[in-house]
């Protein structure tokens, strides 16, 4: 049973984890191919996600996986013959529990390690291209708008790194509306900012109050497009980036480079070791479902509803944990609400599965012989 659980997790995580990530790798192809950015860079930046993806699927992947297994071994009698031999429920879970600690040993995996490294990675990757001027702006022969009201235009790039023929529209501002033209320029790093010296060109000022139009040559003119690359700076990683026994013991320092407080940062821990924890019930929970009720030439429909539908309260158990520690700190054993909550639901069901009696309609006691 322990392997065949294995091949359908595998098979349905495979599944699970492509369908978010082509959405995800849609969404990233729109922003970085947008931007001017190259099938490599978009190849990274998918990559780094696939961590954060493979853990939002392996939970539900060992749940439907739990439901197949069980599902087929009920219509093929299997469990019923294993029970017939005196095997009780919860003996017949323990492969489903042995199957729910690999799980949730790859989701520990995932949580304190893959996720916060690739996230961090991601971070600083996205920070990188937002520094890039030239994969944002310099992309010939195409109309940019880095920003709302301002227009780009460079006609070509030469392999010296050269603009030619060059047009800038700004319009920010109400009152007047500037264009600058240019034959040349170049791009030139000066205290932190990058700045577009052209060269050869001509400024057209327009006041639009009373339409007054002014132009300006000149030989050279510096302006910086640092403003045109939206950006937020950080000076530190953020507590999603952190390792989890850096989390457990948030020292002052940490505190001071994430901006969260200690009780927060071990709120966020705790989170992590809760979700790893869901794999281990959303796997036997799939399966104590379909136990409940037995045979049935009818199949067992009901019981996968039954089990969809438990699993739908543990997870709105789980958002609402979630917000709850999130916004108090200090509620931080919160997080494990949900994942107990599960448990409880295995065990009522694994404790009606062997006693199927408690459900049949008995006779009346008080009735009268005849």
């Amino acid at each position: 049973m322990l392997s065949q659980l294995m091949m359908l997790f595998g098979f349905f995580s495979l599944v699970l984890v492509l369908i978010y990530w082509i959405n995800r790798a849609v969404i990233l192809f729109d922003q970085l191919i947008a931007d001017g950015q190259s099938a490599f860079v978009f190849l990274e930046f998918t990559a780094l996600t696939l961590p954060t993806v493979i853990r939002l699927a392996l939970p539900l992947a060992a749940f439907a996986a739990a439901i197949y297994v069980t599902n087929r071994m009920t219509t093929e009698s299997e469990l019923v013959v294993v029970q017939a031999t005196g095997y009780s429920a919860y003996r017949l879970a323990r492969p489903v529990f042995y199957f729910g600690l690999i799980v949730f040993v790859i989701m520990s995996i995932l949580m304190h390690l893959l996720v916060p490294a690739s996230s961090a990675r991601l971070d600083q990757r996205e920070r990188d291209i937002a520094q890039n001027v030239t994969a944002r702006l310099l992309t010939p022969g195409q109309f940019m708008e880095p920003v709302a009201n301002v227009t780009f235009y460079v006609r070509e790039v030469t392999p010296a790194g050269e603009l030619l023929d060059i047009f800038l529209s700004d319009t920010r501002n109400p009152d007047e509306q500037i264009t600058y033209t240019a034959a040349q320029a170049y791009l030139v790093r000066d205290s932190g900012e990058t700045q577009l010296v052209m060269i050869d060109g001509m400024a057209q000022t327009l006041l639009t109050e009373d339409q007054r139009l002014f132009t300006t040559s000149f030989d050279d003119f510096v302006y910086n497009i640092g403003t045109l690359v939206n950006r937020t700076q950080r000076s530190g990683r953020r507590a999603s980036h952190v390792p989890t026994w850096e989390l457990l013991n948030p020292t002052a320092t940490l505190q001071e480079e994430t901006g969260d407080s200690a009780s927060k940062l071990l709120s966020r821990a705790h989170d992590r070791f809760a979700q790893s924890i869901l794999g281990v019930v959303a796997a036997l929970l799939g399966f104590a479902s379909l136990l409940v009720g037995g045979f049935s030439r009818f199949g067992v429909w009901r019981q996968i509803v039954v089990a969809i539908f438990l699993i739908i309260i543990v997870k709105g158990i789980e958002t609402g944990a979630l917000n709850l520690a999130r916004n108090d700190p200090r509620l931080w054993f919160a997080v494990y609400i949900p994942g107990l909550v599960g448990f409880v639901m295995v065990w009522c069901l694994l404790f009606a599965a062997a006693r199927p009696y408690l459900f049949k309609r008995h006779p009346d006691a008080g009735a009268a012989p005849t």
